[in-house]
């Protein structure tokens, strides 16, 4: 394979291998030169705006710290009221008959608690009755 692919390259014409260098010598330089650029803007944009940044620091930091509390409040309410919606749903379909996704788990959870219930009521009944039976003697 490696033998076929040398091949291939020795039957390319020569214009084509310069062709192919120059497209690459010249996106390569003009990358880089592209990078040079935006790194030189990054670099004077920040030495410009570091003394008003310094200066407004004291009304720009809680600002910041005041929107994203406000954003964050927002969200937070926007989701808990969807949860609430979901839920209101969910206990809705439940309650009517319908089988909504969870419903055979808490179905489950139920009996269980209702036979530990009543096993714990088999206990303490007997239990109970064997010390009245006790007192009135």
């Amino acid at each position: 394979m490696a033998h076929n692919h040398h091949q291939f390259h020795q039957q390319q014409p020569a214009s084509y291998q310069v062709a192919k260098a120059t497209t690459a010598l010249t996106l390569g330089v003009s990358l880089t030169l592209l990078s040079g650029l935006t790194m030189s803007a990054t670099v004077i944009g920040l030495v410009l705006l570091t003394p008003l940044l310094l200066i407004f620091s004291p009304v720009l930091v809680p600002a910041v710290i005041t929107s994203f509390l406000i954003i964050a409040g927002v969200m937070t309410s926007g989701l808990l009221g969807m949860s609430a919606v979901f839920v209101f749903f969910w206990t809705y379909n439940y309650a009517s008959g319908k089988h909504p996704i969870g419903a055979d788990r808490l179905d489950r959870a139920r009996e269980r608690i209702a036979g530990a219930a009543m096993k714990m009521k088999g206990q303490f009944g007997h239990h109970n009755e064997r010390e009245v039976g006790h007192s009135t003697r």
